[in-house]
């Protein structure tokens, strides 16, 4: 069976090959999708997970990041320090606005750093200075190719020009990106002297964050606190009602489609061996060896479909990166293997329902002219 299987595919193999392209370029569509979202959904909260706090300390009320204001006093920075189990605590100033670099608005996250701070900035530099100094800002280095600016060139945020004096990795996606200033020139921009935005609290080893974000609420008056991966998770939500979900419809309906694709695909390709299913049928073949041939022949051809197209996202990957570098893309494995059972399920589906109908083919059939 295995041998018959095989010899009427080589025997068709431009048809074959026509299938196998007709199912790769419909996943590829489909995983293209997905790796846009993977990186984008990554991408949107990488500042988050980078600062890495285990607990984000902020105003009562507030829950998040994205598109939120939040204000505490100062002199709490002191108060959650002196709570027990808190080793480090780290204030930072933050305001989502748009900036002008080049001759490009950009909607931007401005971070206001300490001086000399390194806890709450840039994680990684590709230029210049790592920490802003008084009129300096950091920007990323992708916003930085996108707007045309090299070091000493000037970025505005709000009515404040800033010299460019470095820039970071990994701080750009499509939704925003991360900008780095100094503390007091973002007061100054924001009339907010006495007050941070966030606190990024590290807590001692052993000290559950869970826990400590109790005690902080407990202790520190009118302040949120909250678990670390809890805060990046709520920020991530909010990123998704904003303009993710729209990514999140293209995967979807562009996985509707490679799966509509690859039905139609299966279907007529094991519809048109007609005539070898009469031959196999009078050469005494049952029905049951019939099916076991043509859901074979569709397991062939989802699953060359599948590493083409994974082949030819692979191969797209940098050649977008190198053309869009606003984009990020991740092909995550869960994705691949995913896609890979989406199109061996929807393969095996079609080919079941048209064989079911060959198999009623009557033998004398494939002896008629």
């Amino acid at each position: 069976m295995l041998q018959w299987t095989l010899s009427t595919l080589l025997a068709d193999r431009k048809h074959v090959l026509a299938s196998v392209g007709a199912v790769a370029g419909a996943f590829a569509l489909a995983l293209f999708f997905e790796a846009v979202f993977a990186g984008e959904s990554t991408q949107i909260v990488a500042y988050l997970r980078h600062s890495d706090a285990d607990v984000w300390v902020m105003q009562d009320g507030v829950s998040n990041m994205h598109m939120a204001t939040s204000f505490v006093l100062d002199w709490k920075t002191e108060a959650v320090r002196r709570v027990p189990g808190v080793q480090r605590v780290t204030p930072m100033l933050y305001l989502n606005t748009v900036m002008q670099a080049g001759d490009g608005h950009w909607f931007s996250f401005i971070v206001g750093l300490e001086e000399g701070d390194t806890r709450a900035g840039p994680w990684a530099v590709s230029g210049g200075k790592a920490t802003p100094g008084p009129g300096e800002i950091i920007v990323p280095d992708t916003l930085g190719r996108l707007a045309g600016l090299r070091l000493g060139d000037e970025a505005r945020v709000a009515d404040r020009s800033f010299t460019v004096a470095g820039f970071s990795e990994g701080t750009f996606s499509m939704a925003n990106s991360v900008a780095f200033v100094p503390m007091a020139d973002l007061s100054d921009i924001m009339s907010t002297f006495g007050t941070v935005s966030y606190l990024l609290v590290d807590a001692e080893d052993g000290v559950d964050a869970t826990d400590l974000a109790a005690r902080i609420e407990t202790e520190v008056d009118t302040v949120a606190a909250l678990p670390g991966e809890r805060f990046v998770d709520n920020d991530w939500q909010v990123a998704m009602q904003m303009g993710l979900e729209i990514v999140s419809l293209m995967v979807a309906i562009g996985g509707a489609l490679a799966m509509l694709l690859t039905a139609f695909t299966i279907y007529v390709s094991v519809s048109r061996r007609e005539r070898e299913l009469a031959v196999m049928k009078a050469l005494g073949f049952r029905n049951r060896a019939i099916r076991a041939s043509a859901l074979l022949q569709a397991m062939i051809v989802a699953t060359g479909g599948v590493v083409v197209a994974v082949g030819i996202v692979a191969a797209a990957v940098p050649v977008t990166k190198a053309l869009l570098p606003q984009v990020t893309l991740t092909i995550m494995p869960g994705a691949v293997a995913r896609i890979g059972t989406i199109a061996l399920i929807v393969a095996m589906a079609s080919a079941t329902l048209s064989v079911r109908r060959l198999t009623r083919v009557d033998p004398l059939s494939a002896f008629r002219s």
